[in-house]
């Protein structure tokens, strides 16, 4: 209709039929539309929450001062927050470090490589992001609506949900669903699970559904640009809008730092990386089918012709920061689910499980924690665990090497007793290959469980268990 219109146009005025058309369809516009307008008015003059809103924006704009900036986004604020709320340049991210070249040097390669970096820009800003967050896609998002209304109107009706619109420092609205079970007697009410959706993933039919059925109080949110949210979902405004949401769980809903767990699912493992990499006083990270960097996985899909141009694409407009970088900093209890039949992670296929991305996050955080243990024969054992694709290859794998479970409690228990202090640890330095070897598997298999599924299948709450701490 929009496009077609001028064309219309003409044809009716050569009929004759402009006015007539014009007219009726005015007449019909007053008849049908405008009483909307008029019970839109009287519903809010009867809400009292609008009332109480327009009276604070009403005070702001006669008094522009900075405390009735903070009122008029939520009353609980605290001033530091309010100033990085007002910032435009939004929440840090890690930047690489700057190659030491010399200016001749680098000018010349900055001309060579000009017109990749041209090409890379115009990728990532048409159909790269798109392809990146299909979620972002209106025609998706369109075909999902009947969906997500179901969802949504679910969570509402039956777990009592709040749907709230944050207001991040980039000026994007990051739509959020919360559910309250603090006050169920179940065990597991006082601790809200912050969710972190995939590329294609709503918060209303996504992964919180998980923690909502152990008891859990869920936050659920959707990326800039995903359904109620606006903006693009490009690394800084995800991080902008995963600081929003956990300054409004602290913040209006109440729940301290320490009583919050983060649970991502695929490539919502960057913003959960960020956040406890960002607030390292959060209680605990859970990673479901998530992957360390992004490039591997692009390589796999994308022409051999754009060898250049990928790497730019993903490594300096989308995710110059992995997500190892990120949780590597996190010094919390963390635990790791990959997905044995995964055919999104892998670089080969789902049947070669060595090529999950996900083992490669495991190895770098035992590297980084445990560098003494992390021998090569610590990492042999370790890779011929991963091997195993079946619960039965597991155990065997593990009594061959002939693991003392209490034995290596022990070993870890002492040695936090006698230094308590952060990772990476020196544990292991004086241990025999045998020590090292049952350690390493050992501490394997509390940091990563494995599920027996395909990459997009919801997780059961069985298999949603709280990460290991010693």
């Amino acid at each position: 209709s929009y496009y077609s219109s001028p064309l219309v146009l003409c044809y009716l005025y050569r009929k004759g039929s402009v006015c007539v058309c014009v007219f009726t369809h005015t007449l019909w516009h007053s008849l049908l539309l405008s009483p909307f307008p008029s019970l839109s008015g009287w519903g809010r003059w009867r809400n009292s929450e609008y009332q109480q809103f327009i009276s604070i924006l009403e005070e702001t704009r006669k008094n522009h001062t900075p405390s009735n900036k903070v009122t008029l986004l939520w009353q609980q604020l605290v001033n530091s927050w309010a100033a990085k709320l007002l910032s435009k340049t939004g929440v840090s991210l890690l930047k690489p470090e700057p190659k030491l070249r010399g200016a001749a040097d680098s000018v010349l390669n900055s001309l060579r490589t000009l017109p990749c970096h041209i090409v890379s820009f115009l990728i990532a800003h048409s159909f790269g992001r798109r392809m990146l967050y299909p979620g972002s896609v209106f025609l998706l998002q369109r075909a999902m609506r009947p969906m997500l209304q179901q969802g949504q109107a679910r969570l509402i009706e039956e777990c009592e949900g709040q749907r709230n619109k944050l207001v991040a420092c980039d000026g994007n609205e990051i739509d959020t669903m919360f559910v309250d079970r603090r006050r169920d007697e179940g065990q597991h009410g006082q601790t809200l699970v912050i969710c972190c959706e995939g590329n294609a993933g709503f918060y209303e039919v996504g992964c919180m559904n998980t923690p909502l059925e152990g008891g859990y109080s869920v936050l659920g949110w959707n990326h800039p640009g995903f359904a109620g949210s606006t903006g693009v979902p490009f690394p800084q405004n995800e991080a902008n809008a995963m600081d929003v949401v956990i300054q409004f769980a602290v913040h209006k809903l109440g729940f301290q730092l320490s009583d919050i767990v983060v649970y991502a699912w695929s490539i919502g493992g960057f913003t959960a990386s960020w956040a406890v990499m960002s607030y390292p006083e959060i209680q605990a990270l859970v990673l479901d089918a998530s992957f360390d960097d992004l490039l591997p996985l692009a390589l796999k899909v994308m022409p051999d012709s754009w060898s250049e141009s990928r790497a730019l694409v993903i490594g300096q407009v989308f995710y110059d920061p992995n997500t190892q970088e990120f949780f590597l900093r996190y010094q919390g209890p963390v635990l790791l689910i990959r997905r044995t039949k995964d055919e999104i992670i892998t670089t080969t296929g789902p049947e070669d499980i060595m090529s999950n991305r996900g083992n490669n996050l495991l190895l770098k955080l035992l590297q980084f924690r445990y560098p003494k243990v992390m021998t090569d024969d610590g990492v042999r054992a370790i890779r011929a665990w991963l091997a195993a694709s079946n619960p039965a290859e597991e155990a065997a794998v593990y009594s061959s090497y002939e693991v003392d479970d209490d034995w290596c409690v022990s070993v870890l228990q002492s040695y936090k007793t006698e230094r308590d202090v952060f990772f990476p640890w020196s544990v292991g330095e004086d241990m025999t290959l045998e020590g090292r070897r049952q350690l390493a598997l050992f501490l394997a298999r509390k940091y990563m469980r494995n599920f027996d599924s395909t990459h997009c299948t919801p997780l059961p709450y069985s298999e949603f268990t709280a990460p290991w701490r010693l």
